[in-house]
């Protein structure tokens, strides 16, 4: 590989910002702020508002602010 082209690949801690989770992987990402880790290293900190742990499709948990289908909505609004 070419040297100076690839940014640099590091270990970092990703936090869910909705629910505190945290979790370690690899990325380019970088990040001014950092997070002492369970291994007693420092590692830089990223923060994301939805990870698996929030996420809907993980979870099971999904809200649903409209019920009504489309037909639905159309009957509503045109009292049929």
């Amino acid at each position: 590989m070419k040297q100076n082209t690839h940014p640099e690949y590091r270990k970092v801690v990703f936090m869910d910002t909705n629910s505190g989770y945290k979790f370690l992987t690899g990325s380019t990402k970088g990040s001014n702020e950092t997070i002492e880790w369970e291994d007693g290293n420092t590692y830089p900190l990223l923060k994301v508002e939805v990870s698996s742990d929030t996420h809907p499709f993980y979870t099971g948990r999904q809200k649903f602010a409209d019920k009504d289908g489309r037909a639905e909505r159309f009957k509503k609004k045109y009292n049929l």
